[in-house]
């Protein structure tokens, strides 16, 4: 009994139990919604998303991990700043900024061997977002300027940039109004493509996915050591829990401050980087005045995996899966227009994971 209260009032299970009821009261509103719509197929497209990807078999999952990716990654961007105190909602910025530099390293830099090509790619364009997110952290440090503030603007300098320079170098195709393709950087399928695929006939149904789905979990397992492993990940969350204490025990709290949206920027130009180079998504970054959706979703993957780099990677997976399940439901019918308000509110609902483990702490303490 004893073994059992302990894991009842353990903060990693309030977090996980937080997180299953904010899916559980998503996934009831988006049924409502479909009973309004469309009542005799309601059941029918309740059980649609919750299948995700599996209604599509291993080509599904395969998808799933391939959407997952750059939610991943984005979400880890937008963890991270939470972790230290900061809200990082400059993510779409520094994903187009990455992702324009990885493309350009990936034209200009064909001398490079092939086999190395898409890490150089990979490598520019993180560095790329660091210089981008290092921007609001340096107006945050010096001059008490609010990151919201800083992101927002660099945004759209980002983006407005990005169509700038893509019309003014060899990575514009004029006839298409977009980038170039990327020749030989594209990220390898490290053998994901022979698991994940159906099989028609003697035809091989491959789905989209590709390395960089293990990339981004190496990169969260990564995030959760430092943050949790290292002095120097103390040090940014002490930042983020108490910036004047940590002031008062030593800490330098500006160059916490510039460090983390550095590492928050890299992270979201990594996102961007993954899904501009994949060989089989056929994306390129076309010159229209429209910040990335992927880095905006970064925010709530975070609220849902509740910051935590490991949570992160389940709750980008999730988003992904009911976004692939999602698709399905215009065999029912249903207009795509109700499908995105199914999984926009499903998302929507995330924002409450955090006062849903407050309430399930405050419970299991009156327990006690």
């Amino acid at each position: 009994m004893k073994k059992i209260t302990r894991i009842l009032s353990a903060p990693a299970f309030a977090s996980v139990m937080s997180s299953l009821a904010a899916i559980a009261v998503g996934l009831l509103f988006g049924f409502f919604i479909l009973l309004v719509s469309n009542p005799s197929q309601a059941f029918a497209g309740i059980w649609t998303i919750m299948k995700g990807g599996f209604s599509d078999g291993f080509k599904g999952i395969g998808n799933v991990l391939y959407y997952a990716t750059p939610l991943i990654m984005t979400g880890l961007s937008v963890g991270f700043a939470f972790k230290t105190g900061l809200f990082n909602i400059g993510a779409p910025g520094q994903l187009i900024v990455g992702a324009f530099v990885g493309i350009w390293t990936a034209v200009n830099c064909a001398f490079v061997p092939q086999p190395i090509l898409w890490v150089v790619c990979f490598i520019a364009a993180m560095l790329a977002g660091a210089v981008w997110g290092a921007i609001p952290g340096l107006f945050k440090a010096l001059f008490n300027v609010h990151e919201v503030i800083a992101c927002i603007m660099c945004n759209y300098i980002g983006m407005y940039l990005v169509n700038f320079t893509i019309k003014n170098t060899n990575t514009y195709d004029q006839l298409k109004n977009q980038t170039v393709n990327i020749g030989q950087a594209a990220i390898p399928k490290l053998g994901l493509d022979k698991v994940f695929y159906n099989l028609k006939g003697r035809y091989m149904d491959i789905s989209s996915v590709n390395g960089g789905i293990l990339i981004a979990v190496i990169l969260a397992i990564v995030i959760y050591v430092l943050l949790n492993k290292t002095v120097l990940g103390y040090e940014l969350r002490a930042c983020g829990f108490n910036k004047d204490a940590s002031r008062y025990a030593g800490i330098k709290e500006k160059r916490g401050i510039m460090l983390s949206m550095t590492v928050a920027g890299a992270l979201a130009a990594g996102a961007g980087a993954l899904m501009y180079l994949a060989p089989a998504s056929g994306l390129h970054i076309h010159v229209i005045e429209v910040l990335s959706a992927q880095g905006f979703n970064g925010i709530p993957v975070a609220l849902l995996g509740l910051s935590n780099p490991i949570g992160i990677i389940f709750s980008g997976l999730f988003v992904a899966y009911i976004t692939q399940g999602g698709y399905y439901l215009q065999r029912l019918n249903y207009m795509s227009e109700i499908i995105d308000i199914i999984i926009a509110v499903i998302i929507y609902f995330s924002a409450f994971a955090l006062m849903m483990k407050q309430v399930m702490a405050g419970l299991v303490s009156a327990k006690k």
